[in-house]
């Protein structure tokens, strides 16, 4: 489906040329010339990126973009402003009011169109991504997987999670349970620098879930790697009588007191080394039943599927 653009500009000459030219580069959209028209049509069918003019009638385009900034439905639509070369002021104010990108007028329409594709791919790739860790999110990850799978390649899919994570932010808190989880990311990254893979792609589904993609050769020490880091750092989240204990104590609502170990890593990997798979859903799945059979060992480890067919 083509990319929908809303052009608010006042000036016909300017709406129908730029228009023009978007939908012969394969976009959608459509055009306002006055700020109320502009603001209704973005707020009522959000495009996937504003042109914007802020000479609009007479300088409503700040009042436009202000809105558009504020409003729930709007605020995460990437928005180019048009303006003149003499308004350095304006292009200053505009930008700090959270515009994304700015080209002044006159303009060789190649240039705009730059401008358009490369904001539009930058606010893709910004949505996709984990506000927590940085890592790409689950677009990235499915479309990660279904390129190594399709593409018939030796791909090993490496799915972890945390083990006694809920508790421990029962007990510590969420923000606490949030360094955890970036202390992880950081563990994946550090892990899959240190084995040496320049095919590695780690993902973060969310929560306290992660997809790794990789080069079989590389799965196992990436493993070995990742546990060992793991266990090493995560005894720093935890206040030191509870580190000494080896557990952090939960009430649950009926006012019982329950023990739960430290938080460890859990990994299952599958393979294409001894069996095909057709779908990236398919070896998703391989790697979450390994995934829970390292989870019935204690502490953090790692289970390789080895079987064939």
């Amino acid at each position: 489906m083509s990319e929908h653009i809303l052009l608010i500009d006042d000036d016909p000459d300017v709406v129908q040329y730029v228009s023009t030219n978007l939908e012969l580069e394969g976009f959608t959209t459509k055009s306002a010339t006055t700020a109320e028209e502009g603001l209704a049509a973005g707020i009522e069918h959000p495009p996937d990126l504003f042109l914007l003019d802020l000479a609009l009638d007479d300088g409503a385009g700040f009042e436009v973009l202000t809105q558009f900034q504020t409003n729930p439905s709007t605020a995460n639509v990437p928005l180019v402003l048009l303006t003149t070369e003499s308004r350095v002021t304006d292009i200053v104010r505009g930008l700090d009011a959270g515009a994304d990108d700015y080209i002044t007028k006159p303009f060789a329409i190649d240039e705009l169109l730059a401008r358009v594709r490369a904001v539009l791919r930058r606010s893709k790739a910004m949505r996709d991504l984990s506000p927590l860790t940085g890592l790409p999110g689950n677009f990235r990850i499915a479309e990660e997987l279904e390129r190594r799978i399709n593409a018939g390649g030796p791909v090993a899919v490496v799915y972890g999670d945390l083990d006694n994570f809920k508790a421990f932010n029962d007990h510590y808190g969420f923000m606490r349970g949030d360094n955890v989880i970036k202390f992880t990311a950081n563990t994946l990254l550090e892990a899959a620098s240190a084995v040496g893979d320049p095919t590695s792609f780690i993902g973060h589904v969310g929560g306290d879930d992660f997809i790794m993609v990789m080069d079989p050769d590389f799965a196992e020490a990436f493993c070995k790697d990742v546990v060992e880091r793991f266990d090493d750092g995560i005894l720093d989240f935890y206040d030191a009588h509870d580190a000494l204990k080896g557990h952090v104590e939960v009430i649950d609502r009926r006012g019982e007191r329950h023990s739960f170990p430290i938080v460890s890593f859990s990994l299952g990997v599958a393979t294409n080394r001894r069996r095909s798979f057709t779908t990236e859903w398919e070896a998703s799945a391989v790697a979450s039943e390994m995934k829970e059979h390292a989870k019935s060992e204690a502490g953090s480890s790692y289970k390789i599927d080895r079987r064939t067919g």
